[in-house]
């Protein structure tokens, strides 16, 4: 099985398509839960499978610290051990290793830091990163790149996206190629369109099976955010797959399905089941807010995942009043299944080219009773 993208539908600048790979096939646009650590959190393999999940993303970091990736090789591979016979991207290790740990030194050959968890020290290259990755048998690899801080200056943002994009090549020169294996390329260049343009660039110069948008979701904004897409996207590729890095909630997604992403991961709808913070069709909810302690409703009457069929609100608030940790798993169960829902949705409206009313009717869903605000309420 050869590593490709086809598409097979759009509607303006939205793709719909399969991305066929050695684990499996995807449909796209597709969202990756994050599986930090070998697992997502409160999940099984099977609670994944029924939520409509088709593709994970794990941790090079953590992987690599904790139990190591020459451990999960000889394991039997990540695939093996988390009971995921599907697909499954990695991370190159190298934002973690610039917002974790106690980074001691970075230079034109790598990082040089210390773990967070034990302080031990580890050299994190390019090289060392694509051979991680590999032990891990990820189905796709990331190169290494230099997270680029926000603000940053555009001098800045060009000495850090260059390094980013020597430190591609090297990727690209290490990555051993198997059938339906691939590597990304990761375009950056911060807020900057010359930037960014010159990254496409030099990515397309050294040739990827793949083509991620990375340094977003920093702090610049959604507009700025949507502005970079919308510079950078019409650069690359068409036939290749484009990932749009740490996005986002369901109106990020959406925005970014318009303007051509195929692939997103965030830790939003995990990290919000864990916290009482709910996404449905009707906004955000706070399961620990007291408005919900007798309210018998469904969390969302168009979903049929475990606890929207079988429980209603005010238990699954009863749960995280009390701390049960039934509630961190029922909750991270519903957003994952709406997550991917969403994502179903707006696949079936690229293929019926009706994707502007589909992003107006979900919009008007999610503000119509204030749910969206409720969070901050």
């Amino acid at each position: 099985m050869s590593f490709a993208h086809r598409v097979t539908a759009t509607d303006g600048a939205a793709r719909a398509g399969v991305l066929h790979t050695a684990h499996g096939t995807v449909q796209t646009p597709a969202f990756m839960p994050v599986g930090t650590a070998g697992t997502v959190k409160a999940m099984t393999a099977d609670a994944l499978r029924a939520t409509g999940t088709q593709v994970l993303l794990a941790n090079t970091y953590h992987l690599m610290l904790r139990p190591g990736a020459e451990r999960v090789a000889a394991l039997g591979g990540l695939h093996r051990l988390m009971d995921w016979p599907g697909p499954i991207l990695t991370d190159s290790g190298g934002f973690q290793v610039m917002s974790l740990a106690s980074l001691t030194q970075m230079d034109e050959g790598g990082v040089t830091f210390r773990s967070h968890l034990d302080g031990t020290p580890h050299r994190l290259t390019p090289e060392r990163a694509v051979e991680i990755q590999h032990l891990l048998d990820a189905t796709v690899s990331m190169v290494l790149d230099e997270c680029t801080a926000y603000p940053a200056t555009e001098e800045a943002a060009r000495r850090s996206m260059e390094r980013s994009m020597r430190w591609a090549s090297r990727s690209r020169a290490a990555f051993v190629p198997r059938p339906g294996h691939g590597l990304f390329g990761i375009v950056q260049g911060g807020v900057h369109p010359g930037l960014r343009a010159a990254s496409a660039d030099a990515l397309q110069q050294v040739g990827f099976d793949g083509y991620a948008v990375g340094g977003l979701a920093v702090g610049e904004g959604q507009a700025a955010m949507f502005g970079v897409l919308d510079c950078t996207l019409p650069l690359l590729p068409a036939d290749r797959p484009r990932y749009l890095m740490g996005v986002g909630t369901p109106d990020d997604i959406v925005g970014a399905v318009a303007r051509g992403i195929d692939l997103f991961d965030c830790v939003i709808p995990t990290r919000g089941g864990r916290t009482g913070r709910a996404y449905t069709s009707e906004g955000r909810l706070n399961l620990r807010n007291a408005r919900h302690a007798d309210d018998p409703r469904p969390l969302d009457p168009d979903c049929a995942c475990p606890a929207c069929i079988a429980h209603g609100r005010a238990y699954l608030h009863h749960l995280f009043k009390a701390g049960e940790m039934l509630g961190p798993m029922l909750l991270t169960w519903h957003n994952l299944h709406y997550f991917q829902s969403l994502m179903r949705i707006l696949r079936e409206a690229v293929a019926a080219r009706r994707l502007a009313d589909c992003a107006a009717a979900l919009r008007a869903g999610w503000t119509a009773r204030g749910g969206a605000a409720e969070e901050e309420g």
